[in-house]
């Protein structure tokens, strides 16, 4: 087994699940901190808003007076007890088009008339009254279904990285079981590889010793007078048949020691596919992890852009209703001062 290179992937994946808690960590945290600057800019709209009603109710009552307009001599309320009276009736006929004595809105129906529109002005104001309870009900109520979501969102991205790490152990106690298995069998092939060699250097040693070469065996030099003679200048050494049970011998060597080298052989190559395997498969299950928190992340996005523009859809309705108070009382006083 390489144990540099396993090292080296246990390493490597702990640097990168440091790596990736650091992404989840940093993307919580700027997930929070987004929450609180939405929450202020929230915050800080509704103030501006309730200041520019202050501001536009103090402008229109500090500046915009009866008394501070260029026609006020001709509402003016003492003129009327200095002269006579501009129609004694509807249907006066001092009141020609060109004396501009008669305008809309200043019948003899006047007190009813004002009653009326007070009235409908106490109406309006009311309905505007519920109406903006009801606005600020759908806001809180939107608020409300807003944090929900995030909660929910926020559980179940913990679910999901539960759920990883709780993958990604098995498959480290997968990986390292099966190192240690293959390990144990390396172990176990190279005692037997051993005791194989041990085994056969034995043979090899009693073989020579017990051999007609080392033995001297007297019948390499009988002769065909008899067994008792022996020809010293034909002795060749070893008969023929000895030699060739010899050759036959190490021809077994041989090829008992390529067959055990193929069989070495098949097994290295047996333990490298599976090395190779385990890789692939460590490689996949990681790539789609990643795949798995990239979707993941991209649909935390979009979930967060659609709440966000349905956030900028309420506000700005909500200004528009606020900013709808502001002619009604406009049309008041301009009302209130024709009136006059």
């Amino acid at each position: 087994v390489d144990k540099d290179a396993l090292d080296t992937q246990v390493k490597d994946r702990k640097i990168q699940e440091a790596a990736e808690k650091a992404r989840n960590e940093e993307l919580a945290n700027e997930m929070k901190k987004n929450d609180k600057v939405m929450c202020m800019l929230e915050r800080q709209q509704r103030n501006d808003i309730r200041n520019i009603n202050k501001a536009i109710s103090e402008f229109q009552k500090n500046f915009q007076k009866p008394e501070t307009r260029r026609e006020f001599d001709l509402s003016d309320p003492e003129a009327l007890k200095k002269d006579r009276p501009a129609r004694l009736s509807d249907n006066d006929p001092r009141c020609t088009v060109s004396g501009l004595q008669k305008f809309m809105g200043e019948d003899l129906n006047y007190n009813q008339r004002m009653k009326f529109q007070k009235e409908q002005l106490r109406e309006w104001s009311l309905q505007q009254q519920r109406d903006w309870k009801n606005a600020l009900a759908d806001q809180k109520f939107a608020d409300d279904l807003y944090d929900k979501n995030r909660i929910e969102l926020d559980q179940k991205i913990m679910e999901q990285q539960r759920r990883e790490e709780e993958n990604r152990r098995a498959v480290c106690a997968a990986t390292k079981d099966f190192n240690r298995a293959q390990a144990a069998e390396l172990a176990e092939r190279r005692k037997l590889e051993k005791d194989q060699k041990m085994k056969d250097d034995m043979d090899e040693i009693s073989s020579l010793l017990q051999g007609d070469l080392l033995s001297e065996n007297p019948e390499q030099a009988v002769s065909s007078f008899g067994r008792h003679r022996v020809i010293p200048d034909r002795w060749k050494g070893m008969n023929r048949d000895q030699l060739m049970a010899i050759r036959y011998s190490q021809q077994q060597q041989v090829l008992e020691k390529l067959r055990l080298k193929e069989e070495e052989d098949r097994r290295d190559a047996e333990w490298d596919r599976q090395s190779i395997q385990a890789a692939r498969a460590q490689l996949v299950l990681e790539q789609q992890q990643q795949r798995q928190s990239r979707e993941l992340r991209r649909a935390l996005d979009t979930i967060n852009a659609e709440l966000s523009q349905e956030q900028k859809a309420k506000n700005i309705y909500l200004r528009e209703e606020a900013y709808s108070n502001f002619p009604t009382g406009q049309y008041y006083a301009q009302f209130n001062t024709t009136s006059r």
